[in-house]
């Protein structure tokens, strides 16, 4: 198949229908296997599977080795090509330009609620979002010592460090605490003494070295990240006959200056039965006192029968964009011997 489509120019990322496959053949797994090795092993299958038709690259939010590779690397697989960037502005760029297919973007935590930069950029950018994962924030405590006596000086990213305040306080009151740029750059300079440790994701132990003393050791243990992988409009996928349906569309909207005008989207939505998951307004900073609004919904506005649901909509806003519709993305938490955490940083 790889051979047969090679050199097409349509999108080899079809996420709502590796999504049905994953869930088809979690339906049939009878054998020992957890379910979630399962879906790690048939991922990286299938990100094979695209790259056999022609090279995927990635853009991210780098460097390599950050949280955010980690969620690109486990839900795209290893066959993916991953382009570092500076910021979240420069994986739009890079989509945008196509200089790479798909973009990883950090869109909200659970704690310290939305990216605003992310949703920004979707005014700018005419982006689509293809396919979400949720990952748990889980840190580790990486070493090349033996154990914590020796310890004098802990590397990381600002937030991992204040994230895991009251486990250092308690296990390590003493040791040095040393702001890096990146957990990647953290785990470079811990390996490089035996006297030093870094904070971070665990994938980070198998590429300088580092054994995991402690894992598990963030303060709030509720803590997740929102992703969503974004792609150019011409990179969406067609929709085929018997498909799966998307379980949730994010919109765009600005409302007509009157009284009401809110009341009337979300009266559409309570008409056809549609859940509401998300709704946060952001400034439009060429505009004074102007805001669009960023919305989830749970339904398929994309499908056929929700046509006239999205013309109403449309004309009860000023304007109207869907970002995309998808399957709601899978929660990844592992053991800290796997990938099991992400970051924002």
């Amino acid at each position: 198949m790889g051979k047969i489509k090679a050199g097409e120019l349509g999108p080899i990322f079809k996420p709502l229908r590796e999504h049905d496959l994953l869930n088809s053949l979690a339906r049939r797994n009878e054998g020992i296997l957890p379910e979630e090795h399962m879906r790690s092993i048939w991922r990286e299958i299938l990100s094979s599977s695209r790259a056999l038709q022609r090279p995927q690259d990635v853009a991210y939010l780098g460097p390599e080795g950050t949280f955010s590779f980690f969620a690109g690397l486990e839900y795209l697989g290893s066959s993916a090509i991953f382009h570092p960037c500076r910021d979240i502005a420069e994986i739009f760029e890079m989509v945008h330009e196509s200089k790479c297919e798909l973009g990883i973007v950090p869109l909200e935590n659970s704690l310290q609620g939305t990216v605003g930069a992310s949703f920004d950029l979707f005014l700018k950018f005419p982006m689509r979002i293809q396919a979400e994962l949720f990952s748990r924030i889980s840190h580790c405590f990486l070493t090349r010592a033996h154990d914590f006596s020796s310890i004098s000086t802990i590397y990381s990213h600002p937030q991992p460090l204040a994230q895991c305040s009251i486990w250092l306080r308690t296990h390590l009151p003493n040791a040095s605490l040393i702001p890096v740029e990146s957990t990647a750059s953290a785990a470079r300079r811990a390996s490089e003494s035996d006297s030093s440790a870094a904070i971070g994701h665990s994938g980070l132990s198998v590429r300088y070295g580092l054994s995991i003393l402690a894992s598990r050791i963030e303060d709030e243990p509720g803590n997740w990240t929102r992703f969503v992988v974004i792609a150019r409009p011409a990179q969406q996928a067609q929709r085929t006959s018997g498909e799966k349906k998307a379980e949730k569309t994010s919109v765009l909207f600005t409302l007509k200056d009157r009284p009401g005008a809110l009341s009337r989207v979300l009266d559409c939505l309570a008409k056809n039965n549609i859940n509401m998951r998300k709704l946060e307004s952001r400034p439009i900073k060429s505009e004074t006192w102007k805001y669009v609004f960023f919305a989830d919904v749970e339904c398929d506005l994309e499908a056929k029968e929700y046509a006239p649901l999205v013309q109403s909509l449309k004309e009860a806003c000023s304007s109207f964009r869907i970002l995309g519709s998808y399957c709601i993305g899978p929660q990844l938490d592992r053991t800290c011997s796997d990938a099991d955490s992400l970051d924002i940083a």
